[in-house]
């Protein structure tokens, strides 16, 4: 599957940490050349795959604003020519609380990066990828895409709008030879479930121990299945919501 990857290019969102950093490798390590893209600045992520012999390069990008998504798009195709494959990965949660109790800020923010993030940059993607003829995206939703959970109604909302984007987009752009598919992560070790686990230790506890295979989930192993979503391995599976978590939603 490797090779397949050789000479193309990658978007990443959300990638200076997590799930994104972890796909990132993934599709550098396969040979593809990565645009690493977040608020923060991934510089320092980049230089370390640049030593290691790939090709990175960082860009800075607010996802939730259209104008800068515009702009890096741009930047990404001026620098290496083409996007192949993108994972719209960038991310926030909400803290617990009633939905009678959660504020217009706190909503508006959750939705303007989880959700309108992902539209922006399939949005832009998709322009080039169409140029193209070609390319395979895949956003990353959420157990909570699928599911409900007391006191998540801002965070799930967004997650599950991101799959209904994903299944409509996946019919229009099928035809063109763009594969759209979601991931949907169960709880996997990244800085922000890290925060969780200290700052939400009961409710953590319990979800860890609803979950059949009793343990949090790797970031790797949400990139792997990333990338066997972009590759000719998945080329019939279209408009799907991927779940990889330890068995939570089957049961």
């Amino acid at each position: 599957m490797k090779e397949e990857f050789k000479d193309k290019v990658a978007v990443i969102t959300g990638a200076s940490m997590g799930m994104g950093l972890a796909a990132a490798k993934a599709f550098a390590e396969a040979g593809a050349s990565v645009a690493l893209v977040d608020i923060l600045d991934a510089s320092a992520q980049t230089e370390e795959l640049k030593v290691a012999g790939h090709k990175a390069e960082a860009f800075v990008c607010d996802v939730a604003d259209e104008e800068q998504v515009k702009s890096t798009i741009e930047k990404i195709v001026k620098q290496f020519g083409s996007i192949d494959f993108a994972f719209n990965n960038a991310g926030i949660q909400a803290p617990p609380q009633e939905l009678a109790d959660v504020s217009n800020e706190i909503y508006d923010r959750t939705l303007n990066v989880n959700l309108k993030g992902v539209w922006n940059f399939m949005k832009y993607e998709l322009q080039q990828m169409r140029k193209q003829g070609s390319g395979a995206i895949v956003n990353n939703s959420s157990l909570g895409g699928l599911v409900g959970v007391p006191g998540r109604a801002a965070y799930h909302a967004s997650k599950h709008g991101i799959l209904g984007m994903t299944k409509s987009a996946a019919l229009e752009y099928a035809p063109q030879n763009i594969r759209i598919n979601a991931v949907c992560p169960g709880i996997i070790i990244t800085p922000m479930v890290e925060d969780m686990l200290v700052n939400q230790s009961d409710e953590m506890e319990i979800l860890i121990q609803q979950l059949p295979i009793k343990r949090l989930g790797r970031a790797e192993e949400i990139a792997d299945v990333v990338l066997w979503l972009c590759s000719s391995k998945s080329t019939y599976v279209i408009g799907q919501a991927i779940s990889v978590d330890g068995g939570y939603t089957v049961q």
